[in-house]
């Protein structure tokens, strides 16, 4: 076994245990969900049993995780830099993990459009942060102000829009594979 296979084999063992303690299963409970003794899990916990790959298999799903992100060693790039899209005034981040995500930083100083005809509809999800100022969230008729430190959450499928309210607002928008879609065919219309 080679040094990296150690640490491998270390911190998967260390990951097993503490997703089962954050999920608050004791050994046993975890032991039941996944089919094991409960003296084998812990001897599995503590090192003193080799990690077996159908083992491993049947621990992640007990522990509603995948194998891959079990075993998964990447901590390299860390921390990541925009994209700037200056035509729009948008900051784009990408998230490694979620490839489908897409997090916006957006600084807004116009109010909603007031013609629901002029408000976007399209598959996905979305989810906001206003960081300063106030922003209205325009949901087909309703109106919702959404106030530095508030966030929101709704189905793009709703027609919407969002604007500033008295003065310049910074929002963080974090948008699903379709909802990012949705936005950019927008874009590219406008």
């Amino acid at each position: 076994m080679t040094q990296e296979d150690g640490e491998l084999d270390g911190l998967v063992r260390k990951r097993i245990r503490a997703l089962r303690v954050a999920q608050g299963y004791s050994l046993e409970e975890l032991a039941s969900r996944a089919h094991l003794s409960q003296s084998t899990l812990s001897r599995i916990e503590n090192g003193q049993r080799r990690l077996a790959l159908d083992q491993l298999v049947t621990l992640a799903r007990a522990l509603d995780t995948t194998l891959d992100q079990l075993v998964e060693t990447a901590v390299d790039d860390v921390v990541s830099s925009p994209t700037i899209d200056a035509a729009y005034g948008l900051m784009r981040w990408s998230i490694k993990g979620e490839p489908g995500l897409s997090v916006v930083r957006q600084r807004m100083t116009e109010p909603p459009p007031e013609n629901p005809a002029r408000m976007r509809a399209h598959p996905g999800r979305e989810w906001l942060v206003v960081l300063s100022g106030t922003a209205i969230l325009m949901l087909g008729h309703r109106r919702f102000r959404v106030e530095t430190n508030q966030a929101a959450e709704f189905p793009t499928m709703l027609p919407h829009a969002i604007g500033a309210e008295g003065g310049p607002c910074e929002i963080i928008g974090i948008f699903d594979r379709d909802a990012r879609r949705g936005h950019q065919r927008d874009d590219e219309s406008a």
